[in-house]
């Protein structure tokens, strides 16, 4: 069992593609769709070269990585209500093991006109670098991985942040069954559509969350 594999271990293969700390700058679309296809050629590039997270057997079959195309209506500001304390949750993960992770606080934030929230969390101990947000959606096990996909988002000092679904990805044992990837709670399975991000792997079978 390996613990799952973050966004920030493939370098920052979508940093310059659509930062996710802070509200956002007005967008060129076109430029920002250039930079999210280039940051996904170089995840694909990563992916193909590293002994990790992908097995060489599988690289031909699973690369390169499904997305859906670049849809800026899926990059939203947001707000971080930070909880007074920060308390542990165990969470499940894909190998029946239980990950205790602290919750930061709730990012809330209007997409499609509706108002949502995904909790943020930091793993237990670890100091506050990034915020870990594994979600769910009415995708999950169709269009996307059935055990949820995961955003990384830097933190800021404002408390305001820019979530941006295009960056979505997946935990890393869609692709090596050996990583241990926990899954999204309750409180992060959103009850809409996220058409932006990674889709499921080709001929992905794992179970859903």
């Amino acid at each position: 069992m390996r613990l799952f594999l973050p966004a920030a271990a493939v370098a920052a293969l979508v940093v310059s593609a659509a930062c996710t700390s802070g509200p956002a700058s007005p967008m060129d679309p076109q430029a920002y769709a250039k930079r999210l296809t280039e940051a996904r050629a170089l995840k694909d590039k990563t992916f193909r070269e590293e002994p990790e997270p992908i097995p060489a057997d599988k690289r031909d079959k699973l690369l390169p990585l499904r997305y859906y195309a670049p849809d800026p209506s899926y990059s939203v500001p947001a707000e971080l209500k930070l909880a007074n304390e920060r308390p542990v949750f165990e969470m499940p993960t894909s190998t029946g093991k239980l990950r205790r992770m602290e919750r930061v606080g709730v990012l809330e934030f209007l997409l499609q006109g509706q108002p949502m929230s995904l909790a943020a969390f930091v793993e237990e101990g670890q100091a506050l670098e990034v915020l870990f947000v594994p979600f769910a959606d009415l995708t999950t096990g169709k269009e996307t991985y059935p055990a949820g996909r995961y955003l990384e988002i830097r933190p800021t000092s404002t408390g305001f942040y820019n979530v941006d679904f295009n960056t979505a990805f997946n935990p890393t044992c869609a692709y090596n069954a050996t990583y241990d990837c926990p899954y999204p709670p309750p409180s992060n399975r959103l009850k809409v559509e996220i058409k932006a991000g990674e889709k499921a792997p080709a001929d992905e079978k794992a179970p859903a969350a």
